[in-house]
């Protein structure tokens, strides 16, 4: 796949809404990567480099030259925000880069990272002397802005590689310059001054940089970022790992007109959340009069819980959906990430939570988790099974793990409703993060019988009574003839 050519020059490029849009240069040999969409020179007819923050501003031409000073703290806080989404091995050198958009009627820098699967944008304010963009690799970037003191830092983009102790002048005037390649001769510089010293780090063009898709959609939801981030925190770590169940790997999102629900899986354990939402536009109610299904990246949401878990601010969070070209967004305040939606239907999973489960055991939750941490320095990959007696004349819980050079042996209190006993065997690793993932005082445990699946739900107080939230974590029995 190639990114389409830029059409317009900049004598005749009109003047756009907040920051740049522009298309990216056709010389980006991008095949390997996977993209974002898969209609894309459609896509790219009309999608923006990024929309403004703010409505109706519309920033002069922008030069090719960029001077603007910020404080060290704006930019290293901002940078650390989108250098995590950077890939290991970008398949391309410009998707290791940073976009880096100067505004100077908004007097907001916008930052910008795509790997054609996954796009973060953020801005911030700063004092903008001269607008314009180019791309400076992220990584190394970030880790000089760290580095720094606290204090304004000035930017500025120059042409050349200054060597130490040289001013640009100096540096044509030496005869010392080594010969660079074209392509490299020509890509700009940046150059950062602070009270410590100056850096310089080599870019890349910013028409390299390939476009970020618009997700145009009338299906726009919000929800409270609290909500979200819990939502996402107790699903994430269900989903699966092994790429040869790629519809796995990602969170199914159920959009109903007064509900969301997560759900996630990995063939061994399933996690579903339901919570009540507000924020559908009532003309648009009949549009979603069917429950919205969307399977989402893990990869994705991980970035997008971590950034939530940064941030302070109270703005809900807004999520676009576009079905059509299968992209989901998720905007709040001056920070936006989209993402592709995964192919493929998502399991059915509800059937396995309607069944007819005979026992119920309530468990303190703190003590319950601090057992099975115990017990577990006994397993490995070899054995980790973990045996549960369920005790319903004794009211009480035991707990077994027995190995060839030892074996452990846990008892406790617990209220148990059940006809009789039950012996059931799970493995430790997914009973003790599905019990971590209870937000609550006390955990109940559904069983039906010894070789069928249980089901850990919340009892006693909330963790977060503010967030009313519906969990179920549903585990499959090892079960041994």
């Amino acid at each position: 796949m190639q990114t389409k050519s830029r059409t317009a020059t900049a004598k005749n490029r009109k003047k756009e809404s907040g920051f740049s849009k522009r298309k990216p240069k056709a010389s980006v040999p991008l095949e390997q990567t996977e993209p974002l969409v898969e209609d894309e020179p459609k896509l790219e007819e009309k999608s923006d480099r990024n929309s403004s923050n703010s409505a109706g501003d519309s920033p002069d031409l922008l030069p090719a030259e960029i001077k603007l000073v910020c404080t060290q703290d704006n930019l290293a806080n901002h940078l650390e925000l989108v250098s995590k989404a950077i890939p290991a091995k970008p398949t391309h050198p410009v998707l290791g880069n940073v976009l880096l958009v100067a505004c100077k009627k908004t007097q907001r820098v916008q930052l910008s990272v795509f790997d054609m699967s996954l796009a973060i944008q953020t801005s911030f304010e700063a004092h903008v002397q001269s607008p314009g963009e180019m791309t400076v690799p992220v990584g190394l970037l970030s880790d000089i802005v760290g580095k720094f003191s606290p204090g304004d830092i000035t930017l500025v983009s120059r042409e050349t590689l200054n060597r130490e102790g040289e001013d640009s002048e100096d540096n044509e005037d030496s005869g010392n310059n080594t010969i660079l390649p074209e392509a490299v001769s020509n890509s700009p510089v940046a150059t950062l001054i602070a009270a410590c010293g100056r850096y310089q780090v080599r870019g890349i063009s910013s028409e390299e940089f390939p476009a970020i898709p618009e997700v145009k959609t009338a299906q726009t939801i919000c929800i409270p970022a609290e909500t979200l981030k819990e939502g996402l925190k107790g699903s994430l770590f269900a989903t699966a790992t092994d790429e040869g169940r790629h519809i796995l790997t990602g969170v199914c999102f159920k959009i109903c007109q007064d509900s969301l629900e997560f759900a996630a899986t990995d063939g061994h354990r399933l996690v579903v959340l339901n919570t009540s939402i507000q924020g559908f536009s009532k003309k648009k109610q009949a549009e979603i009069a069917q429950p919205l299904e969307l399977t989402v990246p893990a990869k994705s949401l991980a970035e997008l819980e971590r950034i939530l878990s940064s941030r302070t601010s109270t703005d809900p969070v807004e999520l676009s959906y576009s079905t059509e070209s299968a992209l989901v967004e998720f905007r709040w305040g001056a920070q936006r990430l989209v993402t592709r939606c995964l192919e493929g239907a998502y399991p059915a999973y509800q059937e396995l939570l309607q069944q007819d489960f005979q026992h119920q055991v309530t468990l303190e939750k703190a003590p319950f988790i601090k057992a099975i941490e115990r017990i577990a320095v006994l397993a490995d990959q070899k054995e980790k099974t973990l045996s549960i007696r369920i005790n319903s004349e004794a009211q009480q819980v035991s707990l077994s793990l027995f190995r060839e050079f030892g074996n452990g042996l846990e008892q406790m209190a617990a209220q148990v409703n059940s006809d009789g006993n039950l012996s059931i065997s799970f493995n430790i690793k997914y009973l003790l993060s599905g019990a971590k993932a209870i937000a609550s005082s006390q955990l109940q445990m559904h069983l039906t019988q010894r070789d069928g699946p249980a089901i850990l739900v919340p009892a006693g107080n909330r963790s977060k009574p503010n967030i009313l939230m519906d969990a179920k974590y549903l585990l499959m029995p090892i079960f041994k003839e």
